[in-house]
């Protein structure tokens, strides 16, 4: 198979908010990139406790799938200081240190204005040490091959935007779908190694365009019909560990 090369790199210290670009990043062996899907913004009525913390589904939390609106927000956060900004149109919506208590509940009151939700109660910001509020239970890097979604894009016959799939890495120089014969086998990026788990089953997230906040398509039914499944994408988890940067190439065993 030919080799690839990484065109984006992404996390998302919030999770159902927008990513961060990165210029390069350090694996760990077992671990999801580094402080992705640290933070996530919980509904008042679910329960989670970070001195115990266990994986959740993505229903207990704000998310794109069900919170279309939250992609109408930029959001930048500063890992240094913890502190997190949210824009919104070309104004700054709120700006908030995730570890100031004080601060954190003004971030607290401003969802729960803006999600406007009363029913599921004030949302809370939640992270427990380690912790990654990722939609699989395990500790993965997601994988998208940009091909595949140039083929998914020809064959609906409009453009697609890739941060619909909310990837951690981007790849370009595979044919389409050969990511999903990766499965089992191990690649090499840089100095570390990861093994493809297994295909990521899309929902209803990806029908919201990232740059608009509207649901203007049916990605999941769309492949259904046009393929036969709802994937996109591959789950890897990192078995060596090592700095991987823009523009590296991707290699497989």
């Amino acid at each position: 198979m030919d080799s690839a090369r990484i065109v984006g790199l992404f996390r998302f210290p919030v999770k159902g908010l927008s990513p961060e670009p990165l210029q390069e990043t350090t694996l760990e062996p077992g671990e999801s990139i580094s402080g992705d899907r640290r933070y996530a913004i919980a509904l008042g009525t679910t329960k989670f406790n970070p001195d115990a913390p266990e994986h959740l589904d993505k229903t207990g939390f704000l998310m794109l799938m069900r919170d279309e609106r939250l992609a109408a927000l930029a959001s930048f956060f500063d890992e240094a200081s913890q502190t997190l900004v949210l824009m919104r149109g070309n104004g700054l919506a709120i700006k908030a240190c995730l570890t100031n208590f004080e601060a954190r509940e003004h971030m607290e009151k401003f969802f729960e204005h803006f999600m406007g939700d009363p029913e599921s109660g004030r949302p809370r910001i939640v992270d427990a040490p380690g912790h990654s509020f990722s939609d699989s239970r395990h500790k993965y890097v997601s994988i998208i091959n940009l091909e595949t979604l140039r083929d998914l894009s020809a064959r609906t016959g409009r453009p697609i935007e890739s941060l619909r799939f909310r990837g951690n890495i981007y790849v370009d120089g595979w044919p389409a779908w050969a990511e999903l014969d990766l499965v089992g086998k191990e690649m090499a990026i840089g100095d570390a190694r990861l093994s493809v788990a297994a295909p990521i089953e899309r929902c209803a997230a990806t029908n919201v365009n990232p740059l608009t906040a509207e649901r203007d398509m049916n990605i999941p039914k769309d492949l259904t019909s046009l393929y036969g499944h709802a994937v996109m994408g591959v789950y890897a988890s990192v078995t060596t560990g090592g700095a991987i940067t823009l523009g590296d190439t991707v290699t497989v065993d």
